[in-house]
């Protein structure tokens, strides 16, 4: 099975009638690295979590980049069976025919099974443009948020849209408290 290459990808949205501008840059497998790139383009990016529940159901999850996930509960916010765990590279590769560092919501378009669950942070949704590598990591596209969904829904994963939940704040270090 062949998967999508980026000019197959961004010809698809084009063919859509979805409006993409696409930026060149240096390779970025982090949301760390990716900083300097984010701050030349403008909208909201994103991490992208490639994760299987325990039994063995695939779910990519996408939320605004620096957003804070609690991955011990999320299970419970998305429906999977027990804790997630990332999935490996080869599945990544199989069902998405991407390679780490460069997952995309966009990737979905080579899950032609419908194998993988499509979440989306609404912490991005909030967002009217929303930026993501279409297949590989020294490119960022950017769609509208209803493109996006206009996107995926052509692919057949009707995205789950929904507040994850976020790592419990620390309590306050309250050991040198007056009594």
């Amino acid at each position: 099975m062949t998967h999508l290459s980026p000019r197959a990808l961004l010809d698809r949205l084009a063919a859509l009638g979805i409006a993409a501008e696409t930026v060149e840059h240096e390779p970025v497998f982090t949301v760390a690295e990716s900083r300097p790139v984010k701050a030349r383009i403008p909208g909201a990016h994103s991490k992208n979590l490639f994760v299987k529940d325990k039994k063995g159901r695939f779910f990519l999850i996408t939320a605004k980049d620096e957003t804070a996930i609690d991955l011990k509960r999320t299970h419970e916010a998305i429906g999977a069976s027990g804790r997630l765990s990332f999935g490996s590279a080869e599945q990544l590769r199989t069902l998405l025919g991407v390679e780490p560092g460069s997952v995309t919501p966009f990737a979905v378009a080579n899950d032609r099974e419908g194998q993988v669950t499509m979440i989306l942070d609404a912490n991005l949704m909030e967002h009217e443009r929303v930026n993501f590598h279409p297949l590989v990591n020294s490119m960022t596209t950017g769609v509208s948020r209803d493109d996006l969904l206009k996107f995926l829904r052509s692919t057949g994963h009707d995205p789950l849209i929904l507040r994850l939940p976020e790592p419990p704040a620390e309590l306050p270090d309250t050991t040198s408290a007056p009594i």
